[in-house]
């Protein structure tokens, strides 16, 4: 599997910034890996109907240029790794 050039913070639902709650892109070239560590997150893209929910074991892929946001559901905790190729991950 590719190693991530970058990863966020941990957040929680107290800290996650507010432009990952609303409607946000990666820029060409770079592919994210949503990893909750603790608890649940709602996760929304476009090109996909429904709400996806991610959980630890149960990561979320997002492409690259692909909008995309994030919901915490109740006390969570998550992190964003940052991929310049195509991470090997199952996207369920």
């Amino acid at each position: 599997m590719p190693t991530p050039y970058r990863s966020s913070p941990v957040f929680d639902e107290n800290t996650i910034p507010a432009a990952l709650r609303k409607e946000h892109r990666t820029k060409a070239g770079v592919w994210g890996v949503i990893e909750v560590i603790e608890g649940k997150v709602k996760f929304m893209r476009s090109g996909h109907s429904g709400v996806t929910t991610l959980e630890p074991g149960r990561p979320g892929l997002v492409l690259p240029e692909q909008p995309h946001f994030v919901e915490p559901i109740g006390p969570m905790r998550m992190q964003v790794h940052f991929y310049d190729q195509p991470p090997d991950i199952s996207d369920k």
